[in-house]
């Protein structure tokens, strides 16, 4: 560790709504992110009241985990005024930060909430340590860097600003085909803003071409017509170069997804909280004997989470010049390889038995895995006999989702552990 590298990194995980915010702390996340029903990014998501950020923070905080609110829309002129009140509002509820684009509402954070803490978003374009150092005299106290940033890059900007001015980027998730999310292909289409957090997400549909002097007929871009997802980019997978990234000087690792559920904010903050973990603690143990830094090597369980989540083709995004994010020509859908089947809501010693809320049909002999905080997941194979209902009658199967059954079960299962399988 460097000079610039002594404090612990934060996991930072997105949620969308209360369920996802608890997840994603009982797993692990250090800070959470979300947006209020107004001038957040990502208009389609649940999104959080007032009410759902005081209950979220009193969780949060109880656990040692902060809340970051989004309001990093780019404002029109008849929102600047409930946008401040907005602001001020969530600075009374003892918001922890207020992540912005726009660098008037800057200005406006820093005289309606002088007390919290202002992160600049992905959105507004940071690329170098200039426009980083501008910003820090403006009163930001992070930089979310843009996904278009080199490993390089980013070691020149932390060598170049302030200590004082934390270093975030993102390891995980969706990328956009426009620089930084300034996109106006779902304007320009349907009429969704995508600087109002209402995108479409138009990148991802498949195109064709068509020429000049044949209008209607339509050419597939590949040769073999059966067209193509263009704009379509692959999502990003950082967790086997964790290393490389706090190396870099990086402070927070930002997991991409405010529209996505419980299991997936979950799954990944376990993930990307273990490989930290593992660098901070391999990193103090090389300087307390002198050894140079190396490599952080990661069990095979934690490689393997990103792909237990949906997703699209992954890539190591930008930071590594020789091998950039490129588009994913061949479908613009997720791949689904795993199913979220259940929540753990008690276990009973006694019985040996778990109590699970289901969401999705779970039948004897099915082989799963149980996902837990700080561990590798529990190999759990479900039993021929034994399940029952919420009343206690023995069925055969569990096949009501949003409803509580119990199933014997010999190791003692942590409430909030996740019951997955194979799709």
């Amino acid at each position: 560790m460097n000079e610039k590298t002594q404090v612990k990194p934060e996991v930072l995980a997105p949620a969308g709504n209360l369920e996802v915010l608890r997840a994603a702390v009982d797993f692990g996340a250090d800070a959470v992110y979300a947006g209020g029903k107004d001038f957040g990014m990502r208009s389609r998501a649940k999104n959080f009241s007032l009410d759902d950020f005081q209950a979220g923070l009193s969780y949060a905080h109880a656990r040692g985990a902060r809340v970051y609110a989004t309001v990093n829309i780019v404002p029109d002129n008849d929102e600047i005024a409930p946008m401040n009140d907005y602001m001020a509002a969530l600075a009374d509820l003892g918001i922890d930060a207020l992540i912005v684009s726009d660098i008037g509402v800057l200005m406006s954070a820093r005289q309606v909430a002088p007390e919290v803490e202002i992160h600049i978003s992905t959105q507004t374009g940071v690329m170098n340590f200039q426009a980083a150092r501008a910003l820090s005299e403006l009163g930001a106290t992070r930089v979310v860097l843009a996904r278009e940033m080199s490993l390089s890059a980013i070691r020149e900007l932390r060598a170049q600003t302030p200590e004082d001015l934390e270093i975030e980027a993102f390891v995980h998730g969706s990328m956009c085909m426009a620089f930084s999310g300034r996109c106006m292909l779902s304007k320009y289409l349907i009429n969704r803003d995508a600087n109002h957090g209402d995108c479409a997400q138009s990148c991802r549909w498949k195109y064709h071409v068509v020429e000049e002097k044949r209008p209607g007929q339509l050419f597939g871009i590949e040769e073999d017509s059966r067209g193509t997802y263009l704009f379509n980019s692959q999502d990003m997978n950082m967790i086997e170069h964790v290393d490389d990234l706090l190396d870099a000087g990086v402070s927070s690792l930002k997991i991409e997804g405010r529209a996505k559920g419980a299991y997936y904010s979950a799954a990944m903050s376990n993930a990307y909280k273990f490989a930290a973990e593992a660098w901070w603690e391999q990193r103090a143990a090389e300087v307390a004997h002198g050894l140079a830094p190396a490599p952080v090597e990661l069990p095979q369980w934690v490689k393997d989470e990103p792909f237990k989540v949906t997703h699209r083709e992954y890539s190591t995004g930008f930071y590594y010049p020789e091998a950039p994010a490129r588009e994913s020509l061949t479908r613009g859908s997720y791949i689904s390889d795993w199913l979220w089947l259940a929540t753990v809501t008690a276990y009973d010693a006694v019985s040996g038995r778990v109590t699970v809320m289901a969401r999705n049909k779970i039948v004897p002999g099915t082989e799963t895995e149980i996902l837990a905080p700080e561990r590798p997941p529990i190999r759990f194979t479900v039993p021929s006999e034994g399940i029952r209902d919420a009343a206690g009658r023995d069925i055969l199967e569990i096949n009501n989702p949003a409803n509580e059954f119990s199933l014997p079960c010999p190791e003692p299962i942590p409430v909030g552990a996740m019951l997955r399988a194979r799709a």
